[in-house]
């Protein structure tokens, strides 16, 4: 199976990739003159400046120019990019969500500008602002073919304004050139810039980007030519200490702790195209609170990385393998353990270095170790964490990478069994990414190595996907050794043998209300090579989508599945009589949805399901209403509610997760949110408020409020309030 694998990877080096000639540019100007950056385009030097303009529209429609005008101009000196943009729209009823910086720009009037600095369209960095001066900055990977590469939480020095007046806006962009990656001595960019205009639901871009494709997708960028070649980057060491104090009491033991923490992180940039991230006793106190799940599933569910240390150039060592069921390197398992009672607990994380970034025009480097703290008590042991990742492009978009991963535990515990001692893993991945953007795809073999234990452990598969205006199909297919482990990774489930398939067809009418309606097929088929090559899973769904033209959404759905229970199970997890294990279950579904426009004051979404679910029934709900004090506050509620009912002796529950949330945005550098987590099945009620002030540049001020309880009882939990200082200090 690997062998055949591996023929189906060499393959793809024979398919035709069609092309997209690069038909728009523009010169960016030298100069010496150093702009305010206040949103007024009053400066000479705008006057004479080139840059992109006629945007094409890219929704509803893909054949006309945009309806509002969008015109960009750029000058350079030997230290900035200097950016002025002038946007009009029909009236001045602009929106944005909040004041507060990293918006989701499709949920109001934005500009987003994105910068291939390589040339490679593989990667690119993006700059954005809104009519209110609101930043947000991203990191794109995997070619920008969806949102899986579109990093939010990279963060940025630079500076950025707007000024309103009435039915345009304008905005200034000061960039340091060091907050790009970039050769020296390149003299072009490819570059794309993109807009969301809410007054008239339009979003366009100014390089025409086919409907049926993400809109971020880096293989639609034209080109912006430099007037003198860049020179070499000059990025200063940036120092980024931190203080905090914490005061918290853990009330199921009694044990009340008040803590006094120091560390920190250091960035230093080697060469033009290398970061070293160190860090030294982090605490991610600060970081957002993760959403609880309800979860009806045998599976472990991943939640995504918001650790800062973890996320510049996060693809070249989290994107290896699949995603779903054998990704091997997961962030999110270093600096969490298990304790004795089989419960996760923080590993506190002692230091770290990360280096990752270009070596070349082709040659990319990700370095990461990290060194756990030990914890007697609990049984855990000091790990030492570490990834070797090294990427090559081939062809014009696609790459080929390995890496190697080891987890090793540093001194002889006697709790930590021979077999434990060390988790290491190798592997191989192409990536494929076409020229036009249409095909897509990843082929991967992988091999897990233990004490003892060298023969098999395998992990591999092959995804090739293509997309176009009007059908969009892929297969994906996955093997997971029984014997494979990745102690760093995030494996659902191992002896599996998984076939999924997609075939979707697009329908685009010529309708005053209706932009696009589609059918789409999609069986999973999964197989149990330790069981004889019993299928123990399918399900298979049949759906069809409406998407109106105020971006509102309709879906509905059937679906068919099958699952074979090799243990028992209570899919409620209220610790009832579980099902037995060893039977198979077939049952069929209903499900519905809908999304209003994200940008009225008052929005929705909405998703339900009715039909048999095991040997029993199911009603699920899950519903968010959003709230919107234009731009001072943001209230939404979140409510999912499952309804399971199973014949006796198996347990029937109602399964409440509510979820309300406060943002507050005071101005754009004083924050506050609280949410609130409600989950009978977790038994906890949460509470985490933060108030944060950024009193300078990336620099800020947070206070953090946690408090748990105990929902069946309602007794506490835990509680604790922090006090966290952070300042970004550029040597």
């Amino acid at each position: 199976m690997i062998r055949a694998f591996y023929a189906f990877a060499v393959l793809l080096y024979t398919l035709p990739l069609l092309s997209q000639t690069a038909d728009k540019s523009f010169t960016v100007k030298f100069t010496s003159e150093i702009p305010i950056v206040d949103g007024i385009l009053d400066e000479p030097l705008w006057k004479t400046a080139d840059g992109p303009h006629d945007f094409q529209q890219f929704f509803p429609s893909d054949s006309i120019l945009a309806e509002n005008p969008t015109d960009i101009k750029m000058v350079y000196s030997d230290t900035h990019l200097y950016i002025g943009i002038t946007v009009q729209s029909i009236g001045d009823k602009w929106i944005t969500p909040s004041l507060k910086r990293d918006f989701r720009a499709s949920n109001g009037d934005s500009m987003s500008l994105v910068f291939d600095t390589f040339n490679d369209g593989t990667n690119a960095f993006l700059f954005g602002i809104n009519p209110y001066g609101v930043r947000r900055e991203v990191q794109i990977s995997g070619g920008g073919q969806d949102l899986r590469g579109f990093n939010t939480s990279w963060d940025v020095k630079w500076k950025g304004e707007s000024k309103i007046y009435g039915d345009y806006y304008t905005s200034e962009m000061a960039i340091p050139l060091t907050s790009f990656k970039f050769k020296e001595g390149e003299t072009k960019w490819r570059f794309q810039s993109y807009r969301f205009d809410l007054q008239t639901n339009e979003r366009s871009g100014w390089y025409k980007v086919p409907l049926g494709q993400f809109l971020v997708n880096l293989a639609f960028m034209g080109d912006m030519h430099f007037e003198k070649p860049l020179g070499k980057s000059r990025t200063p060491l940036a120092l980024i200490p931190y203080i905090n104090t914490i005061s918290e009491k853990d009330f199921t033991t009694d044990i009340a702790n008040n803590n006094f923490k120091v560390g920190g992180d250091a960035k230093v940039s080697i060469g033009n195209g290398m970061n070293l991230d160190v860090t030294l006793n982090p605490d991610f106190s600060n970081v957002e609170v993760d959403n609880v799940i309800t979860n009806l599933t045998r599976f472990e569910v991943g939640l995504p990385e918001k650790r800062q240390f973890f996320i510049d150039n996060s693809d070249l060592f989290g994107s290896f393998g699949g995603s779903r069921d054998a990704n091997p390197f997961f962030s999110r398992r270093i600096g969490i353990a298990k304790d004795t009672a089989g419960n996760s607990i923080e590993n506190r994380i002692l230091g770290g270095i990360r280096l990752s970034g270009k070596l070349s025009e082709d040659w990319r480097l990700g370095v990461l170790s990290i060194q756990t703290d030990e914890d007697i008590d609990n049984e855990i042991a000091s790990n030492n964490n570490t990834m070797f990742a090294l990427q090559k492009k081939v062809f014009d978009r696609s790459n080929i990478s390995m890496f190697f991963i080891n987890r090793q535990s540093l001194k002889d515990y006697d709790f930590v069994e021979r077999e434990d001692e060390y988790n290491r893993v190798l592997g191989m991945d192409y990536n494929l990414a076409s020229k036009d953007g249409k095909w897509r795809g990843k082929f991967y073999g992988h091999k897990s190595f233990q004490p003892d234990d060298k023969e098999g452990n395998y992990s591999a598969g092959a995804f090739l996907g293509r997309t176009t205006k009007y059908f969009n199909v892929f297969t994906d297919l996955a093997y997971v050794d029984e014997d494979f482990s990745s102690d760093l990774g995030f494996i659902r489930r191992t002896d599996i043998i998984k076939l999924a398939s997609s075939v979707e067809k697009v329908f685009w009418p010529t309708s005053e209300v209706v932009n696009s309606y589609s059918l789409n097929l999609f069986p999973i088929v999964t197989w149990r090579p330790g069981l004889a090559y019993q299928k123990t899973d399918h399900r298979v769904s049949l759906s069809g989508k409406v998407g109106f033209k105020n971006q509102s959404q309709l879906s509905f759905g059937f679906n068919n599945t099958y699952a074979f229970l090799t243990d028992e199970f209570d899919p409620t997890r209220t610790d009832g009589v579980p099902l037995p294990g060893n039977i198979g279950y077939h049952f069929n579904n209903l499900s519905a949805s809908y999304m209003s426009n994200r940008a009225d004051v008052l929005s929705v979404t909405s998703q339900s399901t009715y039909g048999r679910f095991f040997n029993g029934d199911i009603f699920s709900l899950d519903a968010t209403l959003f709230l919107r004090i234009l731009p001072k506050a943001q209230i939404s509620l979140a409510v999912n509610y499952n309804q399971i009912s199973l014949p006796d002796p198996y347990p029937s529950a109602d399964l409440w997760l509510i979820s309300p949330k406060v943002e507050l945005t005071f101005s754009k550098s004083l924050f506050w949110s609280t949410l609130i987590q409600y989950s009978n099945q977790d038994d906890n009620l949460g509470i985490n408020s933060r108030l944060q002030w950024r009193f300078a540049p990336l620099s800020d001020l947070f206070i953090v409020y946690n408090d748990n309880y105990f929902v069946n009882q309602f007794s506490p939990r835990y509680r604790s309030i922090n006090l966290k200082f952070t300042y970004w200090l550029n040597i």
